[in-house]
């Protein structure tokens, strides 16, 4: 079987049911697990984010969108070649990754392939749980999944379990800085699940808009940046910029030392096996522990 992943969290799927070996292509985005980037990449952006401040990017985006412009591309000479029995893809957000319908397109020009396609569109954890259920089917692997998503369940008891003891800070998951957007669809579960209380994001529903009224008003425990898709260097770099404002450092969570940067990019804005790893960072950040060895977060001083 030949399989590619058109989205970094559906990589780490395929590989965690025990098909890194079947891989043949991957996204532009795809870097987990360790020697993924060797396979040859199917998808580009037209958007460089290194080069972008944050609002620029969100400019691009919305203008692309606005265009009905595609951000990403798929590559369908490279895919010809690969020649996939399955395609994982996402039908989600097309800010996210490259769409259904590009992909759609790209295997109709393909003459002569059977691919199938596996369209994720992950909201919540179930819905998470569900997809690794659907790609373990189209993979002959129904067995394999229920495996992983009974593993996965029984971790997140054991971190809730764990955190139990801990106080309920409410928290703040900021997904954008610029403008202001606060965390949605399997967040806010992760938050609760290791003890906290999240005012801003709903589960099961795309990040929100986050009014800076509403932050100030709020005035939460604890901030947790989490940009979507950036790594920790650039997260921290998102919340210095921020705290350095006069509005931000009025704030208690600023002022008590508990705004935390972490690695987004791979976890939390990953719908896959690594959310439970997920899970644990917030479990850590909630009870005050200092900043992690692991290099996944750390704490934000102005």
């Amino acid at each position: 079987m030949r399989v590619v992943s058109l989205l970094p969290s559906a990589t780490e799927i395929v590989a965690a049911l025990g098909f890194r070996e079947q891989l043949v292509g991957r996204s532009h985005e795809c870097d987990f697990p360790p020697g993924i980037e060797a396979l040859p990449a199917c998808t580009a952006s037209a958007i460089e984010p290194d080069r972008e401040t944050s609002c620029g990017i969100d400019r691009q985006v919305k203008e692309a969108l606005a265009n009905a412009a595609s951000i990403y591309s798929v590559d369908t000479g490279l895919l010809e070649k690969l020649k996939p029995d399955v395609i994982v893809t996402q039908d989600q957000c097309e800010v996210c990754a490259v769409s259904l319908t590009d992909v759609e397109a790209a295997v109709c020009a393909i003459v002569g392939n059977d691919t199938k396609i596996v369209s994720l569109n992950p909201t919540n954890l179930d819905a998470v749980y569900a997809d690794i259920n659907r790609v373990a089917a189209a993979l002959g692997a129904r067995d394999a999944g229920a495996a992983l998503v009974a593993d996965m369940r029984a971790a997140m008891a054991r971190i809730s379990l764990a955190a139990k003891g801990h106080d309920k800070p409410r928290v703040a998951c900021v997904e954008w800085a610029d403008p202001l957007m606060a965390a949605g669809n399997w967040v806010p579960e992760l938050v609760t699940i290791a003890s906290g209380v999240d005012p801003f994001g709903t589960a099961g529903a795309h990040a929100p808009w986050l009014d800076p009224k509403q932050l100030f008003e709020t005035d939460p425990d604890i901030i947790v940046f989490m940009p979507c898709g950036f790594g920790l260097q650039r997260s921290a770099a998102e919340a210095k910029a921020l705290l350095a404002t006069p509005d931000w450092q009025g704030l208690s969570a600023v002022k008590a030392g508990r705004v935390y940067a972490t690695d987004g990019n791979s976890f939390f804005n990953r719908p896959g096996p690594r959310l439970v790893e997920s899970a644990e960072i917030l479990s850590e950040i909630f009870s005050g522990a200092p900043d992690d060895p692991k290099g996944r977060w750390h704490r934000v001083q102005p």
